[in-house]
């Protein structure tokens, strides 16, 4: 029981996803409204800073209109955003390293824990936790070795103190020999921080999804219509039988280096799976209903509400996360697509949440 009370005290991100990834092509009347945007007219960089990609801005279909998909993907949006630069891989641990380095920034798995600033996530009344469970440390995958009901996360997530950007799966695991690994273990200000050293920031939803689709508009994942075209794995998620008996098909147990799958129509590598992606947007499941919708009207550079609410946790403050992770199966969270999307704690780090950066034309 102290594991589950630790987790729940603790804010973390819940990730009861159960939708099917088998998604329909959007509605022929979203597709149309997609298909017949024009793109901005703007000024194209001759120039890229090292290590990101340019994205020209255009029009898409910001989420989904599909009956099997969570309804916070829909409705679809018709949504224009501006060009911007985006890494092209996710934020490795030779890149963040250089940044600790440089900084002796101390991430927030590192830190100790404030219950007076903790109890402000968690509903009135909520009793302490015993200070043995109040120390650093994060969440880390620990697969069971049967079958479990898929309706209790905490079968298949720990909290383990030590575990952090350093020492992923816990204080005895390090990153040695693993500088093109995506960075994780990191929290929404943790990534921020980088973001804000490196001269950049984190992408928006819109932004994240708009790289990610690739022009590819209506088919079911990043790269078409099939999830293996030809038998070839398009990106790193579980195969097997979720969470105890993961196949390694894709050949991968966990997380991947980067590049390790073919990059998308932009040039962008791991923008499905590998890791959960941060971006700057407030969580909302109603966020799509509030935006601009219809023929004659489009929502501009969207920037995510103006607070979060997570009704499954509604003191915990959250962002939305993008593209789904090494853990992402067919039988439990499909989330192995560009209009996936995921609350997840602010304050919180998994072992499959990392991130990578946007920069705007100067």
């Amino acid at each position: 029981m102290k594991i589950k009370y630790i987790i729940a005290a603790l804010s973390i991100v819940l990730l009861s996803c159960k939708d099917s990834g088998k998604q329909d092509e959007n509605s022929s009347e979203v597709s149309a409204i997609a298909n017949s945007s024009d793109s901005l007219i703007e000024a194209v960089p001759t120039v890229n800073p090292k290590g990101m990609v340019w994205i020209k801005g255009g029009r898409f279909m910001l989420g989904n209109n599909n009956t099997d998909s969570r309804q916070t993907e829909g409705p679809a949006v018709l949504t224009e955003v501006k060009g911007f630069w985006i890494d092209e891989t996710e934020v490795t641990n030779a890149q963040f390293a250089a940044f600790v380095k440089a900084t002796g920034y101390k991430t927030i798995a590192e830190r100790e824990i404030d219950w007076e600033d903790l109890k402000k996530q968690v509903p009135p009344g909520t009793p302490k936790p015993h200070d043995s469970l109040l120390v650093p440390g994060s969440l880390v995958f620990t697969p069971p070795s049967k079958p479990v009901p898929l309706n209790d996360y905490t079968a298949w997530w720990s909290w383990i103190p030590g575990a952090n950007w350093k020492h992923p799966e816990g204080p005895n695991t390090n990153i040695e020999g693993k500088d093109n690994y995506p960075v994780v273990q990191i929290a929404y200000s943790d990534a921020v921080a980088y973001a804000e050293w490196a001269g950049k920031r984190l992408p928006t939803e819109a932004e994240w999804e708009y790289a990610a689709q690739a022009g590819n508009k209506d088919a079911n994942y990043a790269w078409g219509s099939e999830l293996n075209p030809g038998g070839v794995y398009m990106a790193n998620f579980f195969q097997g039988d979720f969470p105890y008996n993961n196949t390694n098909a894709d050949g991968f147990n966990t997380l991947a280096p980067v590049k390790s799958f073919p990059a998308n129509a932009y040039g962008l590598y791991d923008m499905i799976g590998n890791v959960w992606e941060l971006t700057s947007d407030w969580y909302r499941p109603d966020t799509y209903s509030s935006y601009k919708k219809g023929d004659d009207s489009c929502c501009r550079n969207p920037t995510g509400p103006k607070d979060s609410y997570d009704p499954n946790e509604p003191y915990t403050p959250k962002r939305v996360i993008k593209g789904g992770s090494f853990l992402c199966s067919e039988q439990y969270c499909s989330s192995y697509r560009p209009d996936a999307r995921m609350a997840n704690s602010e304050d919180s780090g998994q072992e499959h949440v990392g991130f990578r950066c946007v920069k705007d034309i100067e």
